[in-house]
């Protein structure tokens, strides 16, 4: 006898329609666009997964960048500082201590000014 996939169809689209919720015009209730859609979306995630971290880096880039000039001193230059000062915080860390800590930003940034003199 020949079975149809009646109710496993519909479970199927009603998962479907349960991720799509919230999507704009067809994209949520449309069963084609909806799944090309959630296609994409899951594309788009995977990509900006790694793309969020590229864009924190080059935040905090910028903001160690701008207490250090603040102080008298380029990026560049702080970071070969503290790389001859055997000195090893990361850049977030860095941006952290530049805009809630600056008393001991000021600290690290007098090592690497020295080991730079030296």
């Amino acid at each position: 006898m020949r079975t149809t996939k009646g109710s496993a169809r519909n479970q199927a689209k009603k998962r479907l329609f349960k991720k799509t919720k919230g999507y704009r015009g067809g994209r949520n209730n449309l069963l084609r666009t909806a799944k090309e859609t959630l296609i994409r979306a899951g594309v788009f995630a995977f990509r900006d997964r790694r793309v969020r971290k590229r864009e924190f880096r080059q935040l905090w880039i910028i903001r160690i960048n701008a207490a250090a000039r603040q102080r008298g001193l380029r990026y560049s230059e702080l970071i070969s500082g503290l790389k001859k000062a055997n000195i090893d915080l990361d850049r977030k860390t860095l941006a952290e201590m530049a805009v809630n800590d600056a008393a001991g930003f000021d600290a690290v940034v007098e090592k690497a000014r020295e080991a730079l003199a030296a």
